[in-house]
């Protein structure tokens, strides 16, 4: 069973670096294979390459060169980028442009996990790949598929868990009853993987989600100090939603958070909200990330940028769309564009922030989308140049002319 656009050398050469070592593909492109071949879903492609290796993942990394030379009679340049904590290493394969390129290949060290507390970054110890397929998070993505001299061959594919089973029936199924109390971000997983693949939830996964949303089995608490939040009501949260926001049917999977409960792990208002999808596609419009747009509609968009530790930028953005939003409710609005100009352009108010309370809407005022979308382009009649061509001197005089010019440019804007 060979898989699409991957060169065979490349896996006969992982083999023989592996040199005795049980090696295999694991995770989503075991399942997308078995789709594809078995029920007719369409390829869709491989950014990268997962594999699993028992023993140490770098002794097989340091005779990968030689074996890639072996296969593909060249050497193959590669860069290797090791995350030493989880024994997991990410390669970079240069292969010729006629084998697909550049490829990425994930190759880590077979693993149990151990988690502390729940929502903790787990403990992790060497494993078997039995052991490895056991720490992971749907049946359909705990199957493996063994490789042996040649590539793949039928009869290699591990699947203790009944993952063949739950793909026929389209239906994600958690491993084992502690797997939400231990990372709760495998609920935004089932709905990035519902709205790629057009799985369901099956039965008992649905009622595990509300027994585990309803018992809340984390110390940290909503309304908590965000920076004592775990890692997975945190930072992992927050990279969940971005591969959903970025990579997936981001409308489909935020439907089905909202279905199930799952947005009351972020904000309770968030859960509440039916206007979620308007004000998203609102930001599309705008070009804005989807994430700081997504937040800034929380209860506490600030704590809340804080507990999923957003980039800098998104939460200063956030930050002047708080101000912005109390500047309009305890100050009188100005009259005209130019006085609306002054006002949105003074310091510490930036673009994005005006378009962030446009999408937070509650209700934004009209001139916010006037001034977004025409009055700060509006020109002073006369350039710079032509200032200092009538005597003027550069300095502040000068610009204070021209913002006198921009503003009488402007009084005809209501």
């Amino acid at each position: 069973m060979q898989i699409p656009d991957v060169p065979p050398q490349l896996l006969a050469a992982l083999v023989e670096a592996a040199a005795g070592q049980r090696l295999a593909l694991v995770g989503g492109v075991v399942r997308d294979l078995l789709l594809h071949r078995h029920h007719q879903d369409p390829w869709r492609g491989l950014p990268d390459l997962d594999l699993v290796v028992e023993g140490q993942a770098a002794d097989l990394v340091a005779r990968l060169p030689a074996a890639l030379e072996h296969q593909f009679a060249t050497a193959i340049p590669l860069r290797q980028q090791p995350h030493g904590r989880y024994g997991t290493v990410e390669l970079k394969l240069q292969l010729p442009q006629c084998l697909g390129g550049s490829w990425l290949v994930d190759l880590a060290s077979a693993r149990r996990e151990v988690y502390a507390t729940p929502a903790s970054n787990p403990m992790v110890s060497p494993g078997t790949l039995e052991q490895d397929l056991e720490r992971r998070d749907f049946t359909v993505n705990a199957m493996a598929l063994e490789l042996v001299h040649g590539g793949l061959v039928e009869g290699q594919l591990l699947d203790p868990h009944g993952g063949q089973s739950d793909l026929a029936a389209r239906q994600l199924r958690f491993l084992h009853p502690q797997s939400l109390s231990d990372d709760p971000t495998r609920m935004l997983r089932a709905a990035r993987y519902a709205a790629r693949l057009g799985m369901e939830l099956a039965p008992e996964a649905s009622e595990r989600i509300q027994s585990v949303l309803k018992r809340w089995p984390w110390t940290w608490r909503l309304g908590d100090a965000p920076e004592d939040a775990p890692p997975a009501l945190a930072s992992r949260l927050r990279m969940e939603l971005e591969l959903l926001l970025e990579r997936e049917p981001w409308s489909q999977g935020l439907h089905q958070l909202q279905h199930w409960g799952v947005l009351g792990l972020l904000d309770p208002r968030l859960q509440s909200d039916d206007q979620w999808r308007r004000r998203l596609h609102w930001a599309k419009r705008l070009e804005l990330p989807l994430l700081p747009c997504l937040v800034a509609n929380a209860e506490d968009p600030l704590g809340l940028a804080s507990r999923l530790q957003l980039p800098h930028r998104h939460q200063t953005w956030l930050r002047q769309m708080v101000g912005l939003q109390t500047k309009l409710t305890r100050e009188a609005w100005p009259t005209g564009a130019a006085t609306w100009c002054d006002w949105l352009e003074a310091p510490g108010v930036s673009v994005e922030a005006v378009a962030l309370t446009i999408v937070a809407g509650n209700p934004a005022p009209p001139q916010l989308s006037h001034w977004l979308f025409r009055w700060r382009f509006v020109q002073p009649s006369v350039s710079a140049s032509d200032l200092i061509r009538m005597g003027w001197e550069p300095g502040p005089s000068l610009g204070k002319e021209l913002k006198k010019q921009r503003m009488l440019n402007l009084e005809p804007y209501q």
